[in-house]
């Protein structure tokens, strides 16, 4: 176990503030009151998923870190580390045309080949590998793109602009707002240029997801229904690809708006999404993006969980069936909001064993999740040695 993550919260969050912000600058910053500001640094009560949202906005870093499930960038792990110098390097150096390689990029067929494999590594969780396979579509990719023409150039810019947002995904995950940012910048540009309008409204997703994930959610709610009425379908006569890009954006604003406690909204935008999802029929995967029937049902759990409706988030849960196909991380993420409702409504076994299904199925993942330390620190109220076997078998520091 680390020095950070044997650090309270409350330690890490005074830590993090350092000498140059107040108390009350921080206060400001967030918009949360001095006196929760105290409390939090002094380890009293309960901080919510909002305000560790917006304690981490202001202190330019991520949940995780707060919680101390991840360390400060300079006490990352070698293995994240060396992910994020290689996307880092792969996003800049493509964006600048800086490709070293000796003899010929690899083919069009090839590229298109590796990105499915950076969709699959990417559900996966595996960040080292994916950094690997993404550097490889995006430097050679690049090249290619530069030398090629007509219909070849509009697919390879579009593999491109979907590679791209996966490094935007991954380093979002990994506490890399800004690599995120510039990666997804690279994505639109190339979306544009390629004119696929579905491609384009996914970024529009991502960049919502970014946003929520920096606090600013009026931003995400904002981007994601902009994005939504650009490629609204029409129900009756409308392409499937455009359906699921609908709905994903329906999805993505939905889960702002209950983030922010607005039930109408996040209730309006989630009926528009299971509408879509029913005009789909079934569960399907647009450039790596996931829509259907499955998402919406599982997403509608989430944000019961977010409103505060624990026992409506579980109803939803007991009707709601997991595919075998569905990505193992939308699977994991899903779960966690099971176990925090669990939780909540004090079923405090079934969370457990909840969490330490989700840290055996995706280790990597894991460590990079807020959810886990929320729902720890619960679940200690009730068995501090039980939750310290969970952080054992799964790997992550779960007491402060």
């Amino acid at each position: 176990m680390s020095d950070w993550s044997d650090l309270t919260t409350g330690k890490r969050i005074k830590h993090l503030r350092g000498s140059d912000l107040t108390q009350q600058g921080l206060a400001d910053a967030t918009g949360l009151s001095l006196a929760l500001v105290q409390k939090a640094e002094q380890d009293r009560g309960e901080l919510s998923v909002g305000s560790l949202l917006k304690l981490a906005h202001a202190l330019n870093t991520d949940v995780a870190v707060i919680l101390g499930q991840q360390a400060p960038r300079r006490g990352m792990s070698q293995d994240a580390r060396t992910a994020v110098r290689r996307l880092s390097d792969a996003v800049h150096d493509s964006a600048l045309g800086e490709w070293e390689g000796v003899g010929e990029p690899s083919t069009f067929a090839e590229l298109s080949a590796v990105h499915d494999r950076v969709c699959d590594t990417y559900w996966r969780g595996q960040y080292g590998e994916l950094s690997e396979l993404v550097a490889r579509v995006l430097l050679e990719g690049s090249t290619r793109y530069a030398q090629a023409t007509g219909y070849e150039r509009e697919r390879l810019g579009s593999i491109l602009a979907s590679t791209y947002q996966f490094a935007s995904s991954a380093a979002i995950l990994l506490g890399q707002r800004d690599l995120a940012l510039s990666a997804l910048t690279s994505a639109r540009h190339l979306a544009a240029d390629s004119g696929d309008a579905v491609l384009a409204a996914l970024l529009e997703s991502t960049l919502s997801w970014i946003h929520l994930r920096s606090a600013k959610v009026p931003r995400a709610v904002a981007v994601a229904e902009r994005a939504a009425l650009r490629i609204e379908p029409s129900f009756s006569k409308s392409s499937r690809p455009q359906l699921l890009a609908y709905g994903r954006l329906m999805i993505s604003a939905a889960v702002a708006a209950s983030r922010r406690g607005d039930i109408p909204s996040a209730d309006d935008y989630l009926s528009q999404a299971h509408a879509a999802a029913a005009r789909l029929g079934r569960d399907e995967a647009v450039y790596g993006t996931h829509f259907g029937p499955t998402a919406a049902n599982t997403e509608a759990v989430g944000i019961a969980v977010a409103l505060g409706n624990y026992g409506k988030a579980l109803k939803l849960a007991s009707h709601t069936e997991l595919p075998r196909a569905m990505p193992k991380l939308a699977r994991n993420r899903y779960k966690l909001d099971v176990a925090l409702a669990q939780c909540a409504v004090g079923l405090h076994d079934q969370a457990a064993d909840t969490l330490v299904e989700v840290g055996l199925d995706a280790p990597e993942w894991v460590k990079h999740q807020a959810l886990p330390g929320v729902i720890g620190k619960r679940l200690a109220k009730v068995s501090t040695a039980r939750v310290r076997r969970i952080s054992d078998v799964i790997g992550v520091s779960l007491l402060a």
